[in-house]
């Protein structure tokens, strides 16, 4: 079964095709939005643009890469801003987890109008942008974690304790008087869970 719709099923599997690729980045200052081509299309009340009068153009978008079991999959995003100033603030720190979304689609060849619902290719996060300059051009790569990057992330700063309990269920009683967690670490067997203790002079 085809995870495209039958118009742009279709659309794909004739002799020509003229296809698109639509790349959305969600930046603190606004929405990026920027096509692989010359022109503009518009689709889901977003306009695409081959050239952002601000921040260039589109220079490329890498395959999908597989993550391991402990990496989740992986995108390249090239865009070519036209003045340091757009390079600085696309690789500002404040762009990193912007929502990155990619589309590939086709137009219709006597229309020009895109194809109805163009397929969702990719959807993920900032991670880490790179500038780079050679002579008098300049190109600044995204790299675009999957949205699954989420599961990886670790409870870093949470303690289990009254206090960061209550911080995030208010009210919740449950901790209020234990004082210790008896922590063990297993090493190729199970073992029996942690104990807490209770203060019962409280």
């Amino acid at each position: 079964m085809s995870v495209l719709s039958p118009a742009l099923a279709t659309a794909f599997s004739g002799r020509s095709v003229l296809m698109f690729c639509a790349v959305e980045i969600d930046l603190p200052a606004g929405a990026l939005r920027l096509l692989d081509a010359p022109g503009q299309v518009t689709f889901g009340g977003r306009t695409f643009l081959g050239r952002d009068p601000v921040y260039g153009t589109l220079g490329g978008v890498e395959p999908v890469t597989d993550g391991v079991e402990t990496d989740a999959p992986e995108i390249t995003i090239t865009v070519l801003p036209p003045t340091m100033t757009a390079a600085a603030s696309l690789a500002s720190p404040t762009a990193q987890f912007s929502a990155v979304t990619i589309w590939v689609g086709a137009l219709d060849k006597v229309t020009g109008e895109v194809i109805p619902d163009p397929y969702v290719l990719f959807v993920g996060e900032v991670d880490v942008p790179t500038l780079s300059g050679d002579g008098g051009s300049r190109s600044l790569q995204y790299s675009v974690t999957s949205v699954f990057e989420l599961l990886f992330e670790v409870d870093e700063g949470a303690r289990l304790n009254n206090a960061f309990h209550q911080s995030v269920w208010p009210g919740e009683r449950g901790l209020e008087y234990v004082t210790e967690v008896q922590r063990s670490l297993p090493w190729g067997a199970e073992t029996a869970r942690p104990a807490a203790v209770r203060d019962v002079t409280s």
